[in-house]
């Protein structure tokens, strides 16, 4: 392996993935790095500008003269930061949100071309080569938060959601087969029955594996939206992970129209109670209850989205 080796792979790549011309590329009016501050703020909902600069590694100078562009465009809005009065918080406007998720849409539909023509039988051989590069350049590196991808489930991400639930839920909290056989449930009737413009689910992805998952259903009462199944892997934890899935699942209800989110989840899950109160989530009811082996009490949690702020 040669330094040369390395970088014709690399003009190879580029090439492959339209990286020189990206915004032509997708049909878009946005650069590589446009495109990925795009992002970034379309998974981070409450993020600021000291923290985009330090997770995709921009000049302070360059990222400002992006933000700028954006405001211009009406895609984001700035204001004073909620925890850091120093520091200046950016969020995606309505129209910035429909554009990321155009772009990301592109994307996928680029990528998805891409594997077209690859065949079925060379695809785990990619995708482990995919994972080597990745282990390999990245070894003696902790996680980064912006090394953590979210997205849909691919085929056998369900199971792994059913998986991981009872097992996590057995080793941490006791439950028995009983969780099991709910989240079984939950998770088949989104299978066999969900409107993809209503309903979604996300994997959040560490170096190739998935880590985290959440979804957003529709709930039987008009107009709301329920969040069901959070979960993320205890060595992924500390990534800021349950807050991105919560906020993907709060600005996708958004977007589809929903007037509120509801949850029921614990009280002994009090990792994951922190996160729906950073996200506006209130406590509307408690009830003790006896499932799935334990004594626990019940919780109702509800987010506004009318009265809540973008």
């Amino acid at each position: 392996m040669t330094v040369q080796d390395i970088r014709s792979f690399n003009r190879f790549y580029t090439n492959v993935i339209g990286a020189l011309d990206y915004g032509r590329h997708l049909y878009a009016p946005y650069t590589l790095t446009e495109s990925r501050v795009l992002y970034e703020l379309a998974y981070a909902p409450r993020t600021d500008a000291a923290d985009l600069r330090a997770q995709l590694h921009l000049d302070a100078g360059y990222l400002s003269r992006i933000l700028n562009k954006f405001e211009g465009d009406g895609l984001v809005e700035r204001g004073p930061s909620e925890t850091d009065p120093r520091r200046r918080s950016v969020t995606l406007t309505g129209r910035g949100r429909e554009a990321a998720a155009l772009l990301d849409e592109r994307a996928r539909e680029t990528v998805g071309a891409l594997l077209d023509t690859v065949r079925a039988e060379d695809r785990p051989r990619l995708a482990q080569a995919l994972r080597t590069v990745r282990t390999i350049l990245g070894e003696g590196r902790a996680p980064r938060p912006e090394d953590v991808v979210l997205r849909e489930p691919a085929p056998g991400d369900l199971g792994w959601i059913v998986q991981r639930n009872a097992a996590l839920y057995a080793a941490e909290y006791g439950f028995n087969l009983d969780y099991e056989g709910l989240v079984a449930r939950i998770v088949a009737e989104y299978a066999e029955d969900h409107d993809p413009h209503l309903e979604r689910t996300w994997i959040a992805e560490l170096d190739g594996r998935p880590v985290g998952c959440v979804m957003c259903v529709r709930d039987d009462a008009p107009g709301a939206a329920r969040l069901r199944l959070l979960l993320v892997e205890p060595d992924a934890r500390g990534l800021g992970i349950g807050d991105r899935l919560v906020g993907a699942v709060v600005a996708f209800a958004r977007e589809a129209g929903y007037r509120e989110v509801v949850l029921w989840t614990n009280d002994v899950l009090a990792a994951a109670r922190r996160i729906y109160q950073r996200h506006g989530f209130v406590l509307v009811a408690e009830k003790p209850h006896r499932s799935f082996g334990q004594d626990l009490v019940g919780q109702d949690w509800r987010l506004d989205l009318l009265a809540t702020p973008e």
